[in-house]
């Protein structure tokens, strides 16, 4: 589901104004003083316009402009008024003025077809017509762009795509394996408004053994994970061949984060066994056929904390990943978002690194064909039977749950259910100052009833580190 986000905040208070809009940055700090309270947020907006309003405005009706028949209707078609206005007086004088200097050729009024004259002088048009102010230049919309090989990717996402990650035949037997678990895998299901929606997609979770950063094989049975409101059963621990090329996955994305700038939010501990970045869950979905899909949205932070890395493995059939950046209010008058279409090969792996679910949302659409992949080994299960076509692709995302983001460790809301922290990804800024807020998503679930709850998250406050800025490692 593509989740509530600051641009809907914003739209929500401004849809209960009375006023006109006053501005994108008062309306945020407004519902940053109201705690994430669209209702209130919109009542104290309005009740300050009434405030700041000059006592002369209330009540004061502005008078209606002079349009063109004015001008050219003669004035004993017009409907006589005992008092003129202010406005005309003001171009009449202006008019004559205008004669006095200039002396254009007067328009014949085709209303005196004698040629007398009418009872007042005759206004030169050109005095009245102006050329309108030139409107502001509308920022350019570029077309989608594909990018069709790594070297494309780097450069316009801040993310990295690597061909054949895995041994062929590693990757062969993973893609069976996960086929063959999903066939018991579930679609989501929530509440959307008034009515329940379902995922087009089947999906599934897996935990390693350990978090990674200790030797505690019990820190998946005490945690207790939520998911769209609602807890989740047991996850499974990884099958052997996924844990086998999650150690390839690792290795590629710990070579890619000591090449990038570490920002000070990131998690600067390290894995058991020195690496920057340990998968220790792992979401797994199956798209079956070709309409199959996710909309847009960006990844829960809830237990990732801010500026996570996400590795995707692709396997079986090609499908499009569709990435497009949420412009910042700042920037939003001088550009616009560009769509970003990266063809996911079997076997390929698509590294999210730090900003991207701050600042990109990405989804796999629909498409009307797709090639069918064609295994190079057969089944395990069926060694001596040629391998099968398959039109299914699935998608396993690795991800680091943060020791100091537990899921003991998530504020509950007025409904008693943890709450899911966002980014602000309408405002953010160099990722240094950027925000997060904890918000209620009990309506996911709880036929669509939810609470007002939200907060801005307080890393020192709320406890959360060791970050990158706390052990002074930048760059």
């Amino acid at each position: 589901m593509d989740e509530v986000d600051t641009e809907t905040l914003i739209a929500m208070v401004l849809s209960l104004l009375t006023i006109p809009h006053p501005g994108q940055d008062l309306v945020l700090d407004t519902i940053i003083q109201c705690n994430g309270n669209v209702q209130a947020a919109a009542e104290l907006i309005d009740a300050r316009h009434v405030k700041d309003k000059p006592p002369s405005a209330i009540g004061k009706r502005k008078a209606p402009p002079a349009d063109l028949s004015n001008w050219l209707t003669p004035s004993a078609s017009r409907p006589s008024s005992s008092k003129p206005t202010s406005s005309v007086k003001k171009r009449d004088t202006t008019s004559k003025q205008h004669h006095a200097t200039t002396s254009p050729r007067p328009i014949r009024d085709i209303t005196h077809p004698s040629g007398d004259s009418p009872s007042k002088p005759t206004v030169d048009l050109m005095s009245v017509l102006r050329q309108p102010p030139p409107s502001k230049p509308s920022t350019l919309r570029l077309p989608p762009l594909t990018l069709s090989n790594p070297s494309m990717v780097a450069q316009y996402t801040p993310c990295t795509l690597h061909l054949s990650i895995l041994p062929p035949e590693l990757a062969c037997k993973l893609f069976y394996t996960m086929v063959d678990l999903s066939q018991s895998w579930q679609r989501n299901k929530w509440w959307l408004f008034d009515r329940v929606v379902e995922s087009p997609h089947r999906t599934s979770f897996f935990v390693r053994k350990t978090n990674g950063v200790d030797d505690d094989e019990s820190w998946q049975e005490v945690a207790q994970y939520w998911y769209n409101g609602r807890p989740t059963k047991p996850p499974e621990v990884f099958p052997d061949l996924m844990e086998e090329a999650c150690e390839y996955v690792e290795k590629v994305v710990n070579e890619e984060m000591r090449k990038r700038e570490r920002l000070p939010l990131e998690w600067t501990g390290q894995g058991t066994d020195g690496q920057l970045w340990h998968a220790n869950v792992a979401a797994s979905n199956c798209y079956e056929g070709t309409q199959e899909s996710v909309g847009f949205h960006s990844d829960q932070l809830t237990y990732l904390g801010p500026y996570p890395t996400i590795a995707s493995l692709s396997l079986g059939t090609t499908r499009a990943f569709r990435l497009r950046e949420v412009i910042p209010s700042d920037d939003i008058s001088a550009r616009r978002a560009r769509t970003f279409n990266v063809p996911l090969l079997h076997n390929s792996l698509t590294v999210m690194h730090a900003t991207c679910q701050e600042s990109f949302k990405h989804s796999i659409p629909p498409q009307p064909t797709l090639d069918l992949y064609r295994p190079l080994y057969p089944h395990p299960a069926r060694p001596f039977s040629p391998p099968e076509r398959s039109n299914c692709r699935i998608n396993i995302t690795f991800r680091f749950y943060r020791p100091d983001f537990h899921p003991k460790s998530t504020p509950r809301c007025k409904c008693d259910v943890p709450t899911i922290l966002r980014p602000d990804m309408k405002n953010r800024h160099d990722g240094k100052t950027d925000r997060y807020w904890w918000t209620c998503y009990a309506g996911a679930q709880n036929d669509g009833k939810g609470c007002d709850f939200w907060r801005v998250m307080d890393m020192k406050a709320e406890g959360r580190g060791i970050t990158i800025a706390d052990s002074g490692k930048t760059g």
